[in-house]
């Protein structure tokens, strides 16, 4: 998780991932828990993450707690500062990396190699394994220098999958557009879920889908 807007959509990838069973290595940046704090009131704690993790998890995009029933004991969370952690080493092994939000800024750094936190020296190493990156973008509208940036992350091998719901889903409630995004993001690093009801073909309505 990088500082961007849009930890609902952080959320719902990670109740995914573990409800597909799926072990998690998580990284959380500086700024990201700035805006953790501004938009769920919850202050990620690395004494406490586990506890503060949960609570994040169980409510739903519009806040309330309680929402969902999750079991984080499949998370290993690593502190951003910490540049000996597993996932900065090419021999750690991991299926890829999702980077959800992605802020200009973490984008910026990836893009141009940088290593100033673990979540860049992570995508870095990605990178040059060959491992499945998805970049998560929420910013608008976005400058040329970002756009350059993005391109060159598109070279590199990552896949750029802009923070944009989709309508035709059917959604009625914003966690339905959250969880577009989510879905996307997931469909792009080839994991399974239902997270959206997938688009069939039939232009006379019917947008129905398992």
């Amino acid at each position: 998780m990088s500082g961007a807007s849009g930890t609902p959509y952080a959320a719902s990838v990670l109740r995914a991932l573990l409800d597909a069973g799926e072990s998690v290595d998580l990284v959380v940046s500086r700024a990201s828990r700035l805006t953790l704090l501004d938009e769920t009131g919850i202050s990620f704690r690395d004494a406490h993450w586990r506890e503060d993790l949960r609570e994040w998890l169980t409510r739903g995009a519009d806040g309330k707690p309680g929402t969902y029933t999750v079991d984080v004991g499949a998370v290993r969370y690593w502190s951003a500062g910490d540049l000996a952690a597993g996932p900065s080493s090419g021999s750690y092994p991991v299926k890829g990396m999702l980077i959800v939000p992605a802020s200009t800024a973490c984008v910026a750094g990836v893009a141009l190699g940088l290593s100033k936190d673990l979540l860049q020296r992570a995508a870095g190493v990605t990178l040059k394994e060959r491992r499945p990156l998805v970049v998560a973008v929420r910013e608008t509208p976005l400058n040329g220098q970002t756009l350059r940036h993005l391109v060159a992350l598109d070279d590199a091998g990552a896949t750029v999958v802009p923070a944009s719901p989709a309508f035709y889903a059917g959604a009625t409630h914003i966690q339905d557009l959250v969880d577009f995004v989510a879905g996307r993001v997931l469909d792009a690093a080839g994991v399974g879920h239902c997270l959206y009801r997938r688009w069939k073909g039939d232009l006379g309505g019917g947008h129905s889908g398992d």
